[in-house]
């Protein structure tokens, strides 16, 4: 059912297809199941016991930074001194020995380069932590000189910001550009830039990020189709 749906959107583009932008975590890499569970035990130790489902369900998409302010609300009082750099840094550590790829990533951006467009990756995790996990990937070389950071703008997602600096840095018109995301924020911040957005849904329930206005996908397996139907659409 999702699939046809996307394959039928994307033929009927109107604007052509010239690029795609990656999210990194749960689209390229598969690093939120780490992050989650790291996060869960550091929050369940300074007084808001989580586990990692409910976690994602929290804060699935969002850097760091956008997260401590919630956290500290939630708590009604400033989180421990260190406390943040002390959870970055474990994550860095958990993330450079254990993130792997999602299934199909490597598919997907060859079959994206095969077509001849251009592609970037936009995240909402720093450089430091994507060199970890391109690093740990084998994805190093491949990406060199396509990343963007949420660092790297004003606003991390779900502003726009990072997917139009992706799309500025290829000279590209956001119309004509495709994001593929796998959360709320990433797909907020495609729809706001203007962009056509598949969401990675592997599990549970896709309804939420395609009421964001989003076109779920189950597996990254399907993006080869999917581009050729949306570029024979503006042949």
């Amino acid at each position: 059912m999702w699939h046809a749906h996307a394959s039928a959107a994307l033929a009927s583009r109107a604007a052509p297809l010239d690029m795609v932008v990656f999210d990194c975590d749960g689209v390229l890499v598969d690093s939120e199941r780490i992050a989650s569970r790291i996060i869960a035990e550091e929050l369940t130790g300074v007084g808001w016991p989580l586990g990692p489902h409910e976690v994602e369900a929290h804060f699935l998409g969002n850097s760091l930074r956008q997260m401590v302010p919630v956290i500290e609300q939630r708590l009604g009082r400033k989180l421990p001194p260190g406390w943040s750099e002390a959870l970055r840094l474990r994550m860095l550590d958990a993330l450079t020995r254990e993130a792997t790829l999602v299934h199909g990533a490597l598919q997907a951006i060859a079959a994206v380069t095969e077509f001849g467009l251009k592609w970037r990756i936009a995240s909402n995790s720093s450089h430091e932590e994507m060199t970890a996990k391109f690093t740990r990937t084998g994805l190093t070389d491949l990406v060199a000189g396509r990343v963007h950071s949420h660092r790297d703008v004003g606003a991390g997602k779900p502003a726009p910001d990072l997917y139009l600096a992706a799309a500025a840095a290829e000279g590209i018109p956001p119309a004509h550009c495709l994001v593929i995301a796998d959360s709320p924020p990433g797909v907020q911040a495609a729809v706001s830039a203007g962009m056509q957005v598949l969401a990675l849904v592997p599990r549970g329930d896709p309804l939420r990020l395609h009421g964001l206005g989003a076109l779920p996908i189950r597996c990254l397996s399907a993006v080869p189709d999917l581009l050729r139907a949306a570029l024979r659409a503006t042949a």
